[in-house]
């Protein structure tokens, strides 16, 4: 096996209580790299077709990459992924976590974990011993407890990932976290997690990790770690992170207020980057072997938790702030840090409760129906809800489920307030005047989220609404370099994205890390197949396939803007045909959203037709 990869691969059958480990394939290690191209490979492969995403037998997958955990800028992260049971396809998300790096140290390039354990448990790796562990006493604890005792019991360097009440309870919007405010697996891997009764995953390794060129390695990581701190913009983002972009989302209607149904908001000042910075953080954090941190700690300055701290970023304050139309940060904060500690994704529980709120204001829901008094700006009953969520109480039951799903279960025109694609929510940029970032969102691998591609700093720097397949061209660019390289490398994307640092780095890590000298060709080759095989499980798994399934919230078509510059905006369906036709084209789909039996082939995937092949046509 090459240099970068472990070359093994741990498998436990929670079920059974016993682990095994297995080679990593070669050729698939080249073919998929690791991290996301990985997870969708095995899902694929050892999924049974239709297979509940709760069910013993989904497979739940911790993933890194050729170059996680090296001596590199920012290599500090793993995917976690499986069949999701939000959107019932293709789940994943990063996390950036010291579980990254001890993993690879511990020699492996991924843990595969199936079954369900008797009792909640959790799984401890040490090097090459693997126990399953009783977890008895950790179940029903906060995420920050559970944190706080395994380090106890196995250090502060231990890599620990761990859920929450939410995860234990099912919550289809609960997330993997770590480290107290690193959270990952928005399609409801903490779901997942918790529906194999597993509490935790620990992870300590002693090994050195595998390199063709050390010493090249080493000569390029010390120069891009100098070259990460000499950008322009590395100063400012050190001092506000993506918290920057609640202003830059002002300035350019974008900023999602009122369950999307604006793009600006009076108080955005209040919640801000500056104010952030100037009132409430105390502190930063990063991931492993990052020099450019992202992590803003600060303190809740009043209310039931004042005194505490949270680890604040864009999506979520964005999500939780001007889309539930509040401006008092320290509520902000304070429903940032009850998702953090119940294991909830912040993004979605931003979701789900505007969609509440909205129902509510256009009497498709009394505040009697819901509980609360639920109303725009209200951080408590905001507060009061999300408990309701994470233990699915009363109506918060319903909203646990997902936008998707509670819409369709109240009725009565919900589904126009529901803001998800795929069943996974909007996260926080408001697309009634971004037609590429809409089209971002609706192609979306995992559904509505824009770690695929931020295809909205495109368009403000080159124009909105503007319907090309160049464009097009660039969106695929961007998702095959954000979504193919950086979630299968697994590295992170923020130093090319936030402060500059040049693309041109990776390949020669890649080569040093592995010996293999690749261009960005042959990546972006690499990117089209796991794109085109994650379509192939979606369709499998949903037995078919339209259109609409790529299509976001209808109220970006019919509900313009009224406030704001862009005042009278709102998206142009046929324009938004028109791209996704040419999206289609240029990924070697049909016109539904289906790859053709060329394009299976040209990218090696063969074996993937005669699966397809039983629940649709392909073309050739």
């Amino acid at each position: 096996m090459r240099g970068g990869w472990t070359g093994k691969i741990l498998r436990v059958d929670l079920s059974r209580g016993k682990s095994v480990v297995q080679d990593l394939d070669p050729k698939a290690a080249v073919e998929f790299l690791g991290g996301r191209g990985l997870a969708i490979k095995a899902l694929w492969e050892e999924l049974r077709p239709g297979t509940d995403p709760l069910s013993p037998d989904n497979l739940l997958i911790f993933a890194t990459g050729p170059l996680t955990g090296l001596t590199l800028p920012s290599s500090g992260k793993m995917v976690i992924a499986a069949k999701s049971p939000l959107t019932g396809g293709y789940g994943d998300g990063n996390i950036g976590t010291k579980a990254s790096v001890q993993l690879k140290k511990a020699g492996y390039d991924a843990v595969i974990v199936s079954g369900k354990a008797e009792e909640p448990s959790m799984i401890v790796i040490e090097d090459d011993n693997v126990e399953i562990k009783s977890a008895k006493d950790l179940w029903g604890v906060t995420t920050y407890k559970a944190q706080d005792e395994l380090e106890k019991e196995y250090g502060k360097n231990a890599g620990i990932l761990v859920i929450g009440p939410a995860g234990e309870n099912l919550v289809k919007i609960s997330v993997v976290t770590s480290e107290k405010g690193r959270a990952g697996g928005r399609p409801g891997m903490g779901a997942v997690m918790g529906s194999k009764n597993l509490k935790a995953l620990v992870v300590k390794g002693s090994k050195e990790i595998p390199l063709d060129n050390p010493k090249e390695l080493a000569r390029l990581g010390a120069e891009a770690y100098k070259d990460v701190k000499s950008k322009e913009a590395y100063d400012f983002w050190i001092r506000q992170g993506t918290m920057m972009t609640i202003e830059w989302a002002q300035e350019n209607s974008a900023l999602p207020t009122y369950n999307f149904n604006e793009a600006v908001f009076e108080g955005f000042d209040k919640i801000g980057g500056n104010a952030m910075e100037k009132i409430y953080k105390v502190s930063q954090k990063g991931c492993p072997n990052c020099n450019m941190p992202c992590g803003n700690i600060t303190e809740i300055k009043e209310g039931p938790s004042e005194g505490r701290t949270t680890e604040l970023d864009y999506e979520n304050v964005a999500m939780n702030g001007s889309n539930l139309g509040i401006d008092n940060m320290n509520w902000v904060m304070s429903l940032n840090l009850y998702s953090d500690e119940a294991g909830l994704d912040a993004i979605s529980m931003g979701s789900v409760l505007a969609f509440a709120t909205e129902a509510v204001e256009k009497g498709v829901l009394s505040k009697e129906e819901v509980g609360v008094n639920l109303e725009w700006g209200n951080g408590p009953a905001m507060l009061e809800l999300a408990k309701m969520i994470v233990n699915r109480e009363g109506f918060g039951d319903t909203l646990a489920e997902g936008v998707a799903r509670a819409a369709a279960k109240i009725g009565n025109g919900a589904e126009r307030f529901a803001m998800h694609i795929k069943g996974l929510e909007v996260s926080a940029y408001d697309c009634h005047a971004y037609l590429g970032m809409a089209l971002a969102y609706g192609t979306s691998p995992i559904g509505a989220h824009h770690k695929d591609a931020w295809f909205i700093s495109i368009e403000v720097r080159e124009g909105r609404g503007v319907a090309s397949k160049e464009r097009v061209e660039k969106l695929i660019w961007m998702q095959n370099t954000r979504g193919g390289f950086f979630e299968s490398s697994v590295t992170c994307r923020l130093p090319w994205v936030e402060v500059g640092f040049d693309l041109e780095w990776y390949p020669k890590f890649l080569k040093a890390a592995t010996g293999l000298d690749m261009t960005w060709e042959d990546l972006y080759i690499i990117s089209d197949r796991i794109y085109s095989l994650i379509r192939a499980f979606w369709i499998r798994e949903k037995g078919g396939w339209t259109r609409n399934m790529d299509y976001p919230p209808v109220k970006w078509f019919e509900q313009p803007l009224t406030k704001g510059p862009l005042a009278g905006t709102k998206l142009d369906r046929d324009s938004y045909n028109q791209m996704l036709d040419w999206y289609y084209e240029l990924r070697g789909w049909d016109s539904n959203g289906i790859p053709r039996k060329s394009t299976l082939r040209k990218l090696g995937l063969e074996y993937v037709i005669p699966e397809l092949e039983k629940v649709v046509s392909l073309s050739e």
